[in-house]
């Protein structure tokens, strides 16, 4: 007989995301299309088949799944063996299994995919204009889900009992319905309403173009989504958005847009190859774009910006929304101010109620709040600022198997990481930890990650910070329970072995890590560092050199402070007052009190801070002395450098070669600084000159660590790099410096990457 024509029966173990994205339908398909007989399983930790056939046919069969698996499905791992065919009849879908202790990867949500929005919009379609239409491609998944394995009983769907015909398509091994968790249609599943603020409903044959008309009439609307509520307004109505920004407390901090196409964003946007394929992804994030100049750029929505965050529809609902209403909307997190979005239906009337004027909402319940995420696109490549909706929970895969993990993560912009076998299951963006609210959704979304994943985690890594949530939190671990192991580690050190895992680099690197905020080794708060980096451990080479931060978080707030620490700290008391008069400072109360905090050292705890030596930029050049939201001065001074031409030159500074540490001197800097603005060089190239100064100290501290120590890879990480324009300048010339540079792309550079570094270290630690 020929050995091709010989039977035998294939086991296969398929790992990685496989669940919940049509791959049991797409595997009987495969199958009975080639005449296999066998089954195919759920199972808390994978998917398994088992396959009966001709040899060279089972061959076929293995290689097509690998290589025409469903488009969401992420396989990391096939294993099979051969052995005697047992002699099945047909091939069938068996009932999910689970298995006690075992995990299996949850998908994201999924934007709408393109079969399920041609039958939204199609007349004949039973389904015409559902906006909660879904299928295995696409839909909610991470915002419904309670347990695994990932069946509907077990997820917010449970409620809707599927009519005959959703069943019948449910039941389906070769519908892309099969056993898709949300299937519903306009009978038996979820329904929308229209409510006026106090959360009455109103009488509306129509809900969609109810909402239409009230955006369009200038309106606010709380429209609830897949991870949360969002408030939206016409962008195009400046008195609207202008409403928005007053009833939320947000005078000037960019919205997000949300717009009907790419072909619509590119009347007002430029839009990259790479950034249009971002846009289109199954993530849909909100892309941080540059905008056409000479056209209405919405002034309201991003002040003093010339960049827009910007979204394409990513459920059926807002498909509906942006159809019914033709123009661009706001599309801006339903929360106040720092909490977590809002969820759930009674709570945003008692929260959302003053700021919007009516909501629109339906019965399906949220269980995992999830914010948008927001990506910009640097030398080609994405990169994520903000990690939550369409990416949140897939983990990073890790180079080496790691124990079970808890890492806590920052205070600020916090996630939470918990690692296990080779992933590290970062949570989606949870907030700033400083209100109730925020912990409490931290801790129900550490219970859910510990139930997804079959987490028990007894290792538990934090930021050394004594104050940090983080820190307390694991600290009341420990103290209710005695056998937690208990890691702390320091936030620039996590910064850049982040980075490092991320890129998967297991050599010591070079980290520059340069941010606001960070508790030092010494007390202070750094935020300009120069590290030799590796998972266990780390050496700090040199810094920026240190100023009082007067007044500690007024400094954050008030950028002029920071001017007045350099000035003072730098060039003395007449360079003081002269530039407090120039800055319009010096009738300010309290100025003297200024002056003694920092020449006395009263609450002005020292500070190595990049983020501040923007900000005291930024409001010497005039730009931004007080400020209504994070980071608002240097990235407004960004703006201002952004496009300034024939003005590479760079401010002299110097580098103070320690015994053991390395230190960036300022004075000179300073001093070029002012005499360009005493000459009244435009704000732009001054912006300009300073960022091509701080480019040029990154390469140059990097090169002169590189030749001593012959170390060639370098690390970029802390939320100074958002700056796209520091971003570029520095990696060219460090490059150009012959050094191999790294930036985040799957994680954020800012303090959202703070859980994964720590949890690496952690491991590392206590491997030893």
């Amino acid at each position: 007989m020929n050995a091709t024509r010989a039977r035998s029966l294939l086991k296969i173990s398929v790992r990685g995301v496989v669940q919940g994205v049509g791959f049991r339908p797409f595997v009987y398909k495969l199958a009975t299309t080639q005449g296999l007989t066998g089954w195919v399983c759920n199972t808390s930790k994978e998917v398994l088949i088992e396959v009966e056939g001709e040899t060279g046919t089972l061959e076929r069969f293995l290689e097509r799944l690998k290589t025409q698996a469903p488009p969401r499905s992420q396989i990391e791992k096939i294993t099979f063996e051969h052995t005697d065919p047992v002699g099945h009849r047909a091939f069938q879908i068996r009932k999910s299994l689970s298995r006690e202790g075992q995990y299996q990867l949850i998908s994201p949500d999924i934007g709408t995919c393109p079969q399920c929005l041609q039958e939204l919009f199609d007349p004949q379609d039973r389904r015409h204009l559902y906006p909660f239409i879904n299928c295995t491609n696409c839909g909610p998944r991470l915002t419904i889900i309670k347990d695994i394995p990932y069946d509907r009983p077990k997820t917010t769907m449970r409620p809707f009992v599927m009519c005959p015909a959703c069943q019948k398509e449910y039941d389906n091994p070769l519908d892309r319905r099969f056993h898709a968790q949300p299937n519903c249609c306009g009978v038996c599943g979820p329904q929308l309403e229209l409510a006026d603020h106090k959360g009455r409903p109103m009488d509306t044959k129509d809900p969609i173009e109810g909402t239409a008309a009230l955006l369009k009439k200038g309106f606010i609307v709380a429209l609830k989504g897949l991870g949360g509520f969002l408030l939206a307004c016409d962008a195009t109505d400046g008195k609207a958005v202008e409403l928005l920004r007053h009833r939320k407390k947000r005078s000037s901090k960019p919205f997000a847009l949300m717009m009907s196409s790419v072909e619509a964003i590119k009347k007002y946007c430029h839009v990259s190859r790479e950034e249009e394929t971002l846009l289109n992804s199954p993530m849909s994030p909100i892309v941080l774009l540059k905008s056409r100049q000479g056209t209405p750029a919405f002034p309201e929505v991003s002040p003093c910006l010339d960049t827009l965050g910007v979204m394409l529809p990513y459920t059926p609902l807002h498909h509906l929304l942006m159809r019914s209403t033709g123009r661009p909307l706001v599309m801006t997190s339903g929360n106040l101010s720092e909490e977590p979005i809002v969820g759930d239906n009674h709570e945003a009337v008692r929260k959302l109620g003053h700021i919007t004027d009516y909501f629109l909402r339906h019965d399906r319940d949220i269980y995992a709040l999830c914010d948008d995420s927001v990506t910009m696109v640097e030398e080609g490549e994405p990169q994520i600022i903000r990690r939550a909706r369409g990416y949140a929970p897939q983990p990073l895969v890790l180079p080496f198997k790691s124990k079970q993990i808890l890492a806590c993560g920052a205070e600020l912009k916090n996630t939470f990481c918990m690692t296990k076998d080779h992933y590290a299951f970062m949570s989606q963006h949870i907030g700033d930890m400083d209100n109730v609210e925020t912990l409490d959704h931290f801790q129900k979304m550490l219970d859910l990650y510990m139930r997804l994943f079959r987490l028990a985690p007894r290792i538990v890594a934090h930021d050394k910070h004594p104050n940090y949530y983080s820190t307390r939190f694991a600290l009341d671990l420990k103290r209710k329970d005695p056998s937690f192991h208990l890691v702390p580690v320091q936030h620039h050190h996590a910064h850049i072995v982040s980075g490092m895992v991320e890129k998967g680099l297991q050599r010591p690197v070079l980290g520059v890590a340069f941010d606001g905020t960070g508790y030092g080794d010494d007390g202070a708060i750094w935020g300009g560092e120069f590290l030799l980096a590796e998972y266990h451990g780390f050496r700090r080479l040199g810094h920026l050199e240190y100023v009082p931060l007067p007044g500690g978080d007024a400094a954050i707030r008030k950028p002029y402070r920071m001017a007045a620490s350099y000035l003072l700290t730098l060039l003395g008391e007449e360079a003081f007052e002269k530039w407090m008069i120039r800055m319009g400072q010096a009738e300010k109360h309290g100025m003297q009190i200024l002056k003694a905090q920092v020449t006395r050292g009263l609450n002005s705890p020292m500070t190595s801070s990049a983020g501040r030596l923007f900000d005291a930029v930024s409001a010497l050049a005039g730009i931004r002395g007080e400020i209504d939201y994070e980071g608002q001065a240097a990235i407004e001074l960004e703006m201002a450098g952004k496009d300034a031409k024939g003005s590479s030159d760079a401010y002299p500074f110097d580098i103070e070669d320690g015994k053991d540490m390395k230190v960036i001197r300022l004075k000179r800097l300073f001093s070029a600084l002012l005499k360009d603005l005493e000459h009244e060089v435009p704000k732009a190239v001054v912006s300009a000159r300073f960022h091509h100064t701080v480019a040029r100290l990154i390469a140059d501290m990097c090169k002169g660590l590189s030749d001593d120590l012959e170390i060639d890879q370098v690390v970029f990480s802390g939320g100074v790099f958002q700056n796209r324009l520091l971003q570029r300048l520095a990696c060219a010339r460090t490059r150009e410096a012959g050094l191999k540079v790294f930036t985040h792309s799957e994680v954020p550079c800012n303090d959202g990457c703070i859980s994964l570094g720590q949890a690496v270290i952690a491991h590392a630690v206590t491997e030893e």
